[in-house]
């Protein structure tokens, strides 16, 4: 049975509108983007998704050509029409027909950034300088793993000029230096006697071209400086110092393919306000590799007579209890290791199938406070308690010592 032709019409144009809509999503942007738009879509993703920053993915392999496809059918004012009203199939009837093909995916990308494609290496183009920044981390977060942002101002490509630092897109070639960047200037160093020497060329500032109509965003220099958010992912139990790199996003420029940035994890000072929002103990804990440090402060009867019990709260709110029963003593600055409760020991493949995460110790050091005063009835209770077992059990610390003899007390027996 025939469908009517209306009916066939109006399918094939619902198929094409279909279509003619997935280099759109793929670039991230609608049916009305100016070229502008689709150049800084194409920037963009070509970078995230390029074979060399996502090594043996794939996936992305795949998403870089696809990028590259559909801004190569949406740069091209003419494809662009075609592809908007017959979709695909209209730009495979247009390749057949001698309108032009695909194109390297690794052309394009060179095309567009300079260079030989790839990140770094190819074509002759130099390689801008890596940056290196330092991030404060509380501890918590070298503790439980965490996933955050910095910022960061850099130098970027002019978006407004696409980084051709004209307002018009119009690049002259420099006629003084005839493109070079450099001119041949002669000084005469005697009479007759003359020194040729390669200076850079005043007119152009050595690029080689010259703009009429500079860029009224970035003045004609082609870059400017922007603040850039960045995701951090924090690894459970990262060491301090531990560098992050971000490969190709250090500054850039259409001179060069911008360097790596690299990241050092530093840990910060704890903030009460800032970092301690469970007000947790743990935040005040030092740390030294994989263990951890707390100082617990004690009055003298709990230190020499006990019982006390204390709860700390770690950094991710589990509790570690330290106690002693009545009769146990703890000496001044005597430290105590708790087994398993210090920092969690890095490993690449974290706390998975692969690998179970193991935990150094926490050393917990006792501080005696003495009383710095006491009433005078209690003063004379204590007195009388001490000489009563001074005299019976005291040890003589003078004699022991070895110092020379000399005049103590009424008795040479000295405190408990």
């Amino acid at each position: 049975m025939w469908l009517p032709s209306a009916f066939l019409v109006l399918l094939c144009l619902l198929q094409l509108a279909i279509c003619a809509e997935d280099f759109y999503k793929l670039l991230g942007i609608d049916k009305h983007a100016s070229e502008k738009d689709i150049k800084r879509a194409y920037r963009l993703l070509s970078k995230k998704y390029h074979p060399d920053k996502n090594p043996g993915d794939a996936t992305a392999k795949q998403k870089f050509v696809e990028v590259a496809e559909a801004y190569e059918a949406l740069s091209d004012p003419e494809s662009r029409k075609i592809y908007d009203q017959y979709g695909h199939e209209g730009l495979k009837q247009r390749q057949q027909g001698g309108g032009g093909g695909h194109h390297d995916p690794f052309d394009l990308f060179s095309r567009f950034f300079g260079g030989g494609g790839h990140f770094g290496h190819g074509g002759g183009q130099r390689r801008g300088p890596d940056m290196e920044v330092r991030v404060g981390v509380p501890l918590k977060d070298f503790y439980n793993g965490h996933t955050t942002e910095f910022q960061l101002e850099k130098q970027m490509i002019c978006e407004e000029c696409e980084g051709s630092g004209s307002a018009d897109g119009q690049v002259d070639t420099c006629h003084a230096c005839n493109g070079h960047g450099v001119q041949i200037k002669k000084h005469q160093l005697a009479p007759g006697i003359f020194q040729q020497v390669q200076v850079t060329c005043d007119a152009c500032g050595g690029q080689g071209k010259t703009i009429k109509h500079k860029c009224p965003v970035c003045s004609g220099s082609r870059v400017v400086r922007k603040v850039n958010t960045f995701q951090l992912n924090i690894d459970k139990g990262a060491p301090k110092g531990m560098r992050i790199k971000y490969e190709n996003d250090a500054d850039e420029s259409p001179d060069y393919v911008a360097g790596d940035l690299h990241v050092t994890l530093v840990e910060k000072e704890a903030n009460l306000d800032e970092d301690n929002e469970l007000r947790v103990d743990g935040t005040f804990f030092r740390r030294k590799g994989d263990d951890l440090y707390w100082k617990e402060v004690l009055s003298l009867r709990e230190a020499w007579l006990g019982p006390w019990t204390r709860n700390l709260t770690h950094l991710d709110g589990h509790i570690v209890p330290l106690s002693r029963t009545r009769g146990q003593v703890i000496q001044p600055g005597q430290v105590e290791r708790v087994v398993g409760e210090g920092m969690p020991k890095w490993h690449e493949d974290g706390d998975s199938v692969y690998h179970k995460t193991e935990y150094g110790d926490l050393l917990v050091e006792y501080i005696v406070v003495l009383p710095d005063q006491m009433e005078k009835g209690m003063e004379k209770d204590f007195w009388a308690t001490w000489e009563k077992w001074r005299k019976k059990n005291g040890v003589d610390l003078m004699k022991d010592s070895g110092r020379p003899e000399g005049k103590v007390g009424n008795d040479a027996k000295d405190e408990l």
